[in-house]
């Protein structure tokens, strides 16, 4: 990733925007992180001043300077095509106030057929009942997404890797599409967040984040953010301000903590989530593994092309086997919890099946599968630990 300059003259790497971005310790008098301002009611010093509505904050729903701090850091990673950040009290709030700001009722939306799930599910849902029409297509598309065009097309909404199969999706191929068609894309780059890939700079309108995961990284928060170019940032604003979208300061707080240390533990997840995957890909049980940054991956050409890293979460492919011994697998291992999130310091494994919600791909992985997050214990145990499950495993396949 390119350097870029930081509040001086001094070239910065995205590590150094992560430390020093946000922060101003003369206002702060001194203090190095920027204090956390509970507040609803903003005062104004005069009439004239309150009719104006002049002042840098004029409600605590529409921010303070702990939001600020984390706005200033989040469009510094981001780089120089964020226009503008949003911050919501969830990943989901993210997706849903990104859709509706850019779709209205007659609307066609395109989605990629491995996207979260919940992401699906509002499009189905509500998008549906208030006549937004949805169109799931194939992940490895890219420019053939033409084809799935209507003159009402408005939006692309991708995820690269997907959900739980971990395809990679041709952004870059599926934006110039897009904008050809006067269709904005949306990403949910949770992921491998911003500092592994920029996507507003290879052609995504906005880009989403369940900060939930690796931005707070501790398990602690529920938190989103909606990072914009020029083109769509007015209409996201519009819509978090209409909608009321907010998050309290106390997880701004904590998500501008998590932050600063994003970098060394993302690396982290990165390093020991390639080991383990690349361990796993010779155990016996396993059939596949399912992460772009092997380099038996399908997808991994798309990886190593658009993205400067990975994170910690992958999938497997076992080989077949009865559901009694996937679940002795995940009853006796301990390291590893069982828990609908990922992003935090500790491991989690969920077994999962998208055949049954999938209807523009068929998903036949040809055994049971199983999404794993690599935490930041040492990978030496968290190898006992599954040698642990695989053995369970086989001793119920041994009868």
């Amino acid at each position: 990733m390119d350097s870029s300059r930081g509040p001086g003259s001094i070239p910065q790497q995205p590590e150094t925007r992560l430390v020093t971005s946000g922060r101003d310790t003369k206002a702060q008098r001194g203090f190095v992180n920027p204090p956390v301002v509970h507040g609803s009611t903003v005062l104004y010093p005069t009439a004239e001043d309150l009719h104006a509505h002049r002042g840098e904050f004029q409600y605590g729903r529409h921010g303070s300077p702990t939001t600020k701090a984390l706005q200033e850091m989040l469009m510094a990673l981001e780089g120089p095509e964020c226009a503008g950040v949003g911050i919501a009290p969830s990943g989901l709030a993210a997706i849903t106030t990104a859709l509706l700001s850019v779709l209205k009722a007659g609307d066609h939306l395109l989605v990629c057929d491995n996207v979260y799930r919940p992401s699906r599910n509002f499009c189905n849902g509500l998008l549906a009942r208030y006549g937004v029409e949805t169109t799931f297509f194939d992940p490895l598309i890219g420019a053939g997404i033409e084809r799935m065009f209507k003159p009402n097309t408005r939006a692309v909404l991708v995820e690269a890797p997907g959900s739980q199969s971990f395809e990679m999706t041709d952004i870059p191929a599926i934006a110039a599409v897009a904008h050809a068609r006067g269709a904005l894309v949306i990403d949910d780059n949770t992921w491998a967040t911003p500092l592994y890939h920029r996507s507003l700079e290879q052609g995504v309108d906005i880009s989403l984040q369940a900060a939930t995961k690796y931005i707070g990284g501790h398990s602690d928060i529920m938190f989103g953010t909606i990072s914009a170019n020029a083109k769509a940032w007015p209409s996201v604003l519009e819509t978090i301000r209409l909608l009321g979208v907010c998050a309290g300061p106390d997880d701004v707080f904590l998500a501008l903590r998590g932050m600063r240390t994003l970098a060394v533990r993302l690396a982290q997840h990165y390093r020991s989530g390639l080991e383990m995957a690349r361990w796993l890909e010779h155990r016996p049980e396993v059939a596949r593994v399912l992460h772009p940054a092997l380099e038996s991956d399908p997808g991994h050409a798309i990886w190593r092309r658009d993205f400067t890293g990975a994170s910690g979460l992958f999938s497997i492919v076992l080989k077949p086997a009865p559901q009694k011994a996937v679940d002795a697998l995940l009853d006796s291992v301990e390291l590893f919890g069982m828990g609908f999130s990922w992003g935090g310091f500790e491991s989690l494994v969920i077994p999962f099946d998208c055949s049954n919600y999938r209807t523009a791909t068929k998903w036949v992985p040809g055994g049971p599968t199983l999404r794993l997050h690599i935490g930041l214990e040492h990978v030496d145990d968290l190898k006992a630990d599954l040698e642990r499950g695989f053995a369970a495993f086989n001793a119920v396949l041994a009868g």
